[in-house]
């Protein structure tokens, strides 16, 4: 009998392009941002076609407060619509939705709403919804050790026993898997400061498409492609 081929459980999306799609088009930077939104319920909808757990999408780095403020504040008010708007529907497709990244420094009310959307959905288990919001992998990484650092002064950690394990268990993502498939769009070929821990032995599947135009069939392409590959995890088979 044939194997069957089983989806990653959770996908991480660098969801690059938006700025540039929005420029090829003559459009404002924030209309590109405005159509990625789509991309996300495409890549959604794939996801729950495919039977994928965990879907984990680069929403705003730690570093996108340098771009120029207009832009930073509509990606703010895109976000409170998408939030606002969204927990119906994530109801209906029981998708629990989580967010990681320093959400102390986000305003009072996106941290409220996130925290809404959150409570409203938490019973959910069909797929997790994380979006990474004031999200550096550096700083989750600084953030765990100042966690472990402070159990190790109060004696409730020896330094023996911090392990890898241990260390997972301080990160943002400590409640979910390792992402199995990493995707990017716009063709580029980094990391940009994304789950730099947890992407250690994840798949990489990279597309010359901006994300604005990266549709459904695309991440079920990108799902095929990962069934296709051999994870070896180190081991020679």
């Amino acid at each position: 009998m044939k194997k069957k081929l089983l989806p990653p459980r959770h996908i991480a999306i660098v969801m690059d392009g938006n700025g540039r799609w929005a420029k090829e088009h003559g459009l404002p930077r924030i209309k590109g941002h405005e159509q990625g939104a789509h991309s996300v319920e495409e890549s959604i909808a794939a996801c729950l076609e495919a039977g994928v757990e965990f879907l984990t999408l680069y929403a705003f780095s730690s570093e996108n407060w340098k771009r120029p403020q207009l832009e930073v504040q509509g990606l703010m008010l895109l976000l409170e619509h998408y939030l606002h708007h969204k927990i119906e529907e994530m109801n209906r497709h029981e998708i629990r939705f989580q967010a990681i990244g320093r959400l102390s420094e986000l305003s009072s009310n996106i941290q409220e709403q996130l925290e809404k959307v959150r409570r409203a959905t938490a019973h959910h288990c069909k797929l997790t919804l994380t979006l990474a919001l004031n999200y550096g992998a550096r700083h989750e990484m600084i953030d765990a050790l100042r966690a472990i650092v402070g159990k190790v002064i109060q004696g409730a950690l020896t330094p023996e026993e911090i392990t890898e394990e241990v260390f997972s268990q301080h990160l943002y993502t400590a409640h979910m898997p390792d992402p199995d498939l990493l995707v990017r769009t716009s063709g580029e070929h980094r990391l940009s400061n994304f789950l730099l821990w947890q992407l250690s032995y994840a798949e990489f599947y990279i597309v010359k498409k901006y994300w604005p135009d990266f549709k459904k069939n695309d991440l079920l392409e990108a799902i095929e492609a990962y069934q296709q590959r051999e994870r070896r995890f180190g081991e020679v088979r």
